[in-house]
């Protein structure tokens, strides 16, 4: 099979620049020539790093048809062009500069041709990035894009659903004021005397930034309209004038999904808001067949004489299911192994791709994110193995196992070798697209002394009256304890480039009783990323006491969405209902 990594030269640092060399000088000899591909075709330049699926499935379902960039007179002959970037913006540029399409580019936008850049797509409109050093943008637009900073207290990567302030009148914008929209980044451009004419949006995360620009036929968006789904889906869609054959516009339009907030709870997006993960446990059962199962403390066999896998229903219709009831991300867990697949055949890669094409908010996949060799004798890197989860329609891959084995060697040697599964990915992929799982359980203590691990005091007493406890690490689905603590493990796994933690609690697993308060407040206090509360929710109140109680930017539940006990709509109107910003 084709590999899904990128070329060796995608990873050049070649475009580094001094702070004195920032404009970008083309040669601009390239000629706009008019296209002969119709007016239903949406050219898409896909350069080859990470999930554009989505939006694929975006305009597919819109009924336009998409040709690829192979060329830079690709993009010279479109008549609407789509660039959603992702990845590293060093990377990227040095790959649009060595192909050739960094000229086109500039050319077909400075001719004012329909344009639209989502992500990464609009900072490369920039100058430049400090993302690795300096590095030298498309230079369209005055500024330098810089990374958010952590110390005035907020988390970065900057993920999750947030306000916009609509600051002039733009047809890419209506009606999208008053709601959340997607973000996931670490990076920002920001406002300035400099750039005030291009700036059509900005939204504010620990200061104001560049939400979105316009000028003439040229749109870009630092969030992800592909992804920006819920009660009003925003997908992609293009105003065509059959009389020409030429773009007038690009605007958002929105599909209503099914779930509604009542009236009376619901809210205006002002800022960030907390997310409501749905999960959905994905393995094989003894036919061989993908079920969604629900452990108990990590047992996911009913206790019956068949001893069967517990089975809640089928993964994609489910994911599917969980969208219209507004979650805000769904997430799988692969907890079967596949080790004898070739790559391209695992299960999982056609739950994503099936998943994609009618679920518009953010997925993640975790389970098998490491190294591997199939049953022909065919070896895999963990690279490739989440490049092929990206292509299929991940936004975002989970490392559990792998995580922890590379965060022990870290804290032993104080080394970054940059071989791990968590470094390279987010190496490639950036930080924001790396989620570590940590499966901790409580080790009760009468002396927090009695450990070289952080032990908290807690407020239930253990079995014996003890009044603290460690939470140590597990690996292979819980079943192996390791010699680290959940407190040393979340910032080694910062530290080595994790994005955002998932934090387990086996202990609070299928019990219903609440999120591990104690665990979830020390993991959320010692990191900068955000942190996904998981294990114990049983009811509606438990999303809002991990809310008040902890840093927590968002809760995740399985079994009790699976069954039908909680809806998602009856959490998000609890949480409107206790004022917690939540996407309505």
């Amino acid at each position: 099979m084709e590999s899904a990594l990128l070329p060796s030269h995608f990873f050049s640092t070649k475009t580094e620049l001094s702070r004195n060399n920032l404009n970008f000088q083309s040669k601009r000899s390239f000629s706009i020539r008019a296209s002969a591909q119709g007016a239903d075709t949406v050219t898409l330049l896909d350069y080859g790093a990470g999930n554009v699926r989505s939006v694929r499935n975006a305009i597919k379902s819109l009924g336009f048809n998409i040709k690829d960039v192979q060329t830079p007179e690709d993009i010279l002959n479109a008549d609407s062009l789509i660039f959603p970037g992702v990845g590293a913006f060093a990377a990227a540029m040095d790959v649009l500069n060595k192909n050739g399409m960094a000229e086109a580019l500039c050319a077909y936008i400075e001719n004012d041709r329909p344009f639209l850049g989502i992500c990464l797509g609009l900072q490369l409109l920039f100058e430049s990035s400090e993302e690795k050093g300096l590095v030298k943008g498309l230079g369209l637009i005055p500024g330098v894009v810089g990374r958010f900073d952590s110390s005035n207290g907020i988390r970065v990567p900057h993920i999750g659903w947030n306000a916009l302030q609509i600051t002039k009148g733009s047809g890419i914008l209506n009606d999208v004021a008053e709601q959340h929209v997607y973000f996931v980044h670490s990076y920002r451009a920001v406002p300035s005397t400099d750039n005030k004419e291009w700036i059509s949006s900005t939204c504010n995360y620990g200061d104001n930034f560049i939400a979105s620009v316009r000028r003439g036929n040229v749109h870009a968006v630092q969030f992800h309209p592909e992804k920006s789904g819920g009660k009003k889906v925003i997908v992609i869609s293009i105003c065509w004038s059959f009389n020409t054959g030429k773009v007038l516009a690009f605007e958002v339009i929105h599909n209503k999904a099914s779930y509604k907030i009542q009236r009376d709870t619901k809210g205006k997006a002002s800022g960030l808001a907390k997310r409501v993960i749905a999960c959905l446990d994905v393995r094989a059962n003894d036919k061989g067949d993908l079920v969604v199962t629900k452990g108990d403390q990590y047992d996911v066999r009913e206790h019956t004489k068949e001893n069967e896998v517990r089975n809640l229903g089928k993964p994609v219709e489910l994911a599917q299911q969980y969208y219209k009831d507004g979650a805000d991300e769904v997430s799988f867990l692969n907890i079967t192994g596949f080790r004898d697949f070739p790559l391209g055949d695992l299960p999982m890669l056609q739950v994503l791709r099936y998943t994609s094409e009618n679920v518009f908010v953010p997925l993640t996949v975790g389970g098998g994110i490491r190294d591997f060799t199939d049953g022909s004798g065919r070896h895999y890197s963990s690279l490739e193995v989440a490049s092929e989860y990206f292509r299929s329609g991940a936004d975002k891959v989970s490392i559990g196992s792998d995580a922890v084995y590379a965060a022990e060697a870290f804290l032993r040697t104080g080394v970054k070798t940059g071989k791990s599964s968590l470094e390279q990915i987010s190496r490639v992929y950036g930080n924001q697209a790396v989620v570590v799982s940590i499966d901790p359980h409580r080790v009760y203590l009468k002396n927090p002394k009695d450990v070289d691990f952080k032990a908290v005091r807690v407020a239930n007493p253990g079995p014996n009256g003890e009044e603290y406890v460690w939470y140590q690490c597990t690996v292979n689905g819980g079943r192996e304890d390791r010699p680290i603590g959940a407190y040393e493990l979340a910032k080694a796994v910062e530290e080595l480039g994790a994005g955002e933690i998932l934090l387990n609690c086996i202990d609070c697993d299928g019990q219903g009783k609440g999120f591990d308060i104690d665990l979830i407040k020390l993991v959320s206090d010692a990191v900068t990323i955000p942190v996904i509360a998981s294990s114990g929710a049983g009811t509606e109140k438990h999303f809002s006491e991990v809310f008040r109680k902890t840093n927590a930017s968002a809760a995740l539940a399985a079994g009790i969405f699976h069954r039908k006990e909680v809806p998602i709509q009856s959490v998000k109107e609890h949480l409107l209902k206790e004022s917690i910003e939540v996407r309505t």
